[in-house]
């Protein structure tokens, strides 16, 4: 169920949402009716608010994790020209098949003929596969699970760039979670920071052994 507890930041120009996995941001072309940005329109005209909103950037319908939303169109050109620029940094929880040799690394295989440069930082290695905090530096469409495809650790869930069969750990979707995203106010310039805990299927995977770093 959605509700007010997926806002987890709001002021009065914008907000930040907690997207549950396997809920598209907006409608595609197919015009589904229950999505992000139609459930968060829902939750204001139940508040007695009939305004528009604006997604400044999205997640993979099976990721889950932080999205912003502008309530006007000048504050949603403010943040995407920060995605734009560089200025966001965005990070992800992961888990990968496999156990991964490096505790760090840098990816930066071109997608599309484009440069892509993804880090990331070992958690830990569990039995069949590891557990990582990511942080893509260019934001091409499924960067993420391209790049760890391409180095011989697809995420678990994965079901696009790989087969399900090849996995000794099954995951019902992709084990992808926008954990934390930092960016500038568009009205005061502070930097903003917003964190999220791991969801429930992702920790029910890894019990209660061990907490993320960037995890309160």
């Amino acid at each position: 169920m959605f509700d007010e507890k997926a806002i987890v930041y709001e002021d009065k120009s914008l907000l930040v949402v907690n997207k549950p996995s396997g809920m598209l941001t907006v409608p595609t072309p197919k015009k589904e009716k229950h999505t992000l940005t139609s459930c968060i329109k829902n939750i204001f005209e139940k508040r007695g608010f009939d305004i528009e909103i604006f997604p400044c950037h999205r997640l993979d319908r099976e990721a889950s994790g932080l999205i912003i939303y502008a309530k006007n169109r000048d504050i949603r050109h403010k943040i995407t020209s920060q995605f734009k620029n560089g200025q966001v940094r965005k990070k992800y929880i992961a888990f990968i098949d496999g156990l991964i040799k490096k505790p760090k690394g840098t990816i930066s295989f071109a997608i599309e003929n484009k440069r892509a440069i993804t880090k990331y930082k070992l958690l830990q290695r569990r039995k069949y596969y590891s557990i990582i905090e990511v942080e893509p530096s260019t934001g091409r469409t499924n960067q993420i699970r391209i790049h760890f495809k391409m180095v011989g650790h697809p995420l678990l869930g994965e079901r696009r760039f790989a087969f399900g069969k090849d996995f000794k750990i099954k995951f019902r979707r992709l084990a992808l979670h926008a954990s934390e995203i930092q960016f500038r106010h568009p009205l005061n310039d502070k930097v903003l920071t917003i964190s999220l805990r791991l969801p429930d299927d992702m920790n029910r995977l890894i019990g209660s052994l061990m907490k993320p770093k960037c995890m309160e």
